[in-house]
């Protein structure tokens, strides 16, 4: 039986993105930072490790049980954001954003991406966004993060030409997960805003993965807007943001 990985898996795109390898016969490791991974991964009949992948042991704990088991596909899903401007946000929580965001993808991408090549076959998706493309004002810290995951993906994929292991970015607008909640957004445009069905955009960042698109940016909607950020000055998308990601009353 395949093998497949899916980070963030307890809630939301990554439970979604578990949920489709299970129905496709995979094997599923489902990791993510909370205990309710446990009961994600039962009801789908996963492997469940609950981990922080912000930290070294966190990606250590991946590591192990994978152990030396061949990876098919590994979905990089995992992520966290903060609202608020950026010299009001805890020093801690920005640490876990940018740890979480882009090194616990990396750590993970590097090792088990090694060996996906070195085996010459394998389909990697890492979950960036369509805020990669945007200034975030009041989310700053997060759309960099994404942006850097945007680049990374798209310059490692034409790295790997040739090797038989893919790399695609799913960039997804707003969707309907818990991260709104957590990130302290909910008293903000962008937290009250009507979002896309996780399950969707699950399953049009699978079906890219596992076609080999370089990149996938579910719903007209999102496209468009995409392809706006690129075009409008970045002061004119800032202050767009910033009507978005305000908190209201500040």
């Amino acid at each position: 039986m395949t093998l497949a990985i899916v980070t963030g898996a307890s809630t939301g795109i990554g439970l979604e993105l578990a949920r489709i390898a299970r129905a496709d016969g995979h094997q599923t490791i489902m990791i993510a930072n909370e205990p309710a991974i446990h009961e994600a991964a039962a009801a789908l009949g996963g492997e469940a490790v609950e981990a922080d992948l912000a930290t070294p042991d966190g990606i250590v704990a991946v590591l192990n049980t994978v152990a030396g088991r061949d990876v098919d596909l590994l979905m990089l899903n995992a992520g966290t954001g903060m609202g608020h401007a950026f010299l009001d946000q805890d020093p801690a929580g920005i640490d876990h954003v940018v740890m979480t965001n882009v090194l616990g993808v990396l750590r993970l991408a590097h090792s088990l991406g090694r060996r996906m090549r070195d085996r010459g076959e394998g389909r990697i998706l890492i979950t960036g966004s369509i805020a990669g493309f945007m200034p975030g004002t009041f989310q700053a810290i997060y759309n960099a993060s994404k942006a850097f995951l945007n680049n990374f993906a798209l310059g490692w994929n034409e790295e790997l030409k040739d090797t038989g292991l893919t790399v695609t970015c799913l960039m997804p607008g707003i969707t309907e997960t818990a991260f709104f909640e957590r990130a302290g957004l909910l008293d903000t445009n962008l937290g009250q805003m009507k979002k896309d069905d996780p399950a969707m955009v699950a399953r049009a960042g699978y079906d890219a993965m596992l076609a080999g698109q370089t990149q996938m940016t579910p719903g007209l909607k999102n496209k468009i807007q995409a392809t706006a950020a690129e075009i409008l000055p970045a002061g004119v998308v800032a202050k767009m943001h910033r009507q978005m990601a305000k908190p209201k009353g500040e």
